[in-house]
């Protein structure tokens, strides 16, 4: 049986706040859990029902084990039908950007993407890819939010996820820039070179003018129906399809 002081602090891990100031974020279901304690993530606890424990998978003996009811774990999940079992996770430590990691491969730049959805499934769609490294604005919503979290299904173990300053970070890249715009060259004849950044906007005004000079090379899905515009976490998909396709 779960105290309220733990049912309270498992709840306040809802709030980015509250996960900032305790460096700890919550996963749900079972494969996003057993991805996560593959990786070099390190879980605090899981906390899982009777009716999920024959596939609970072996753990360390330093993740605390809670079995609860249906009932507490509707409690301290953030899901409306959760998925039987719940895990907290350390949130690493911030780590400067490493540019020379960064050369002979293609990256995701992302300005101001605000949706968790958008992010979640732009981390995945990148993880499908092999794209290893998804470098976001400061304003750029946040990876441990626990809708972002859910959208990548596992994969925000497998892929890097940063967040700068992208005007002191393009400025400094030396990398091809290649950015998403509506008036760009068409991505399908696009000539792509063997390493480089993609950057993409704000669901609602696209890429900032300050980064919009950073661009060198300008790209454009081309529209063939009547719609105003194209998802970003969409985008996302063509452009690391059409960089691996090259």
């Amino acid at each position: 049986m779960l105290s309220k002081s733990q049912i309270s602090f498992i709840k306040s891990l809802h709030q980015k706040k509250y996960r900032k100031e305790n460096g700890i974020f919550i996963i749900e279901g079972i494969k996003s859990i057993v991805e996560f304690l593959k990786s070099d993530y390190q879980l605090h606890s899981i906390y899982y029902t009777p009716k999920i424990s024959a596939t609970l998978p072996k753990v360390s003996t330093n993740i605390n084990l809670f079995e609860v009811t249906e009932t507490e774990l509707q409690k301290i999940s953030t899901l409306q039908m959760p998925q039987g079992i719940l895990a907290l996770v350390h949130i690493p430590s911030k780590k400067d950007i490493n540019i020379n990691l960064l050369k002979n491969q293609f990256s995701l730049v992302l300005d101001d993407v605000q949706d968790p959805g958008n992010l979640g499934t732009i981390i995945r769609t990148a993880d499908w890819f092999g794209i290893k490294n998804v470098i976001c604005s400061e304003n750029t919503v946040e990876a441990y939010n626990p809708k972002t979290v859910q959208s990548t299904m596992g994969s925000l173990c497998r892929v890097n996820v940063q967040y700068t300053s992208l005007n002191s970070f393009l400025a400094q890249a030396k990398l091809p820039i290649y950015g998403a715009l509506l008036n760009g060259a068409n991505i399908y004849q696009t000539q792509w070179e063997k390493e480089g950044l993609i950057l993409l906007g704000n669901e609602g005004h696209g890429i900032g003018t300050a980064l919009i000079e950073k661009i060198n090379f300008p790209v454009t899905i081309p529209r063939f129906g009547d719609a105003e515009s194209l998802n970003v976490a969409v985008s996302a998909a063509i452009f690391c399809s059409e960089v691996c396709r090259s």
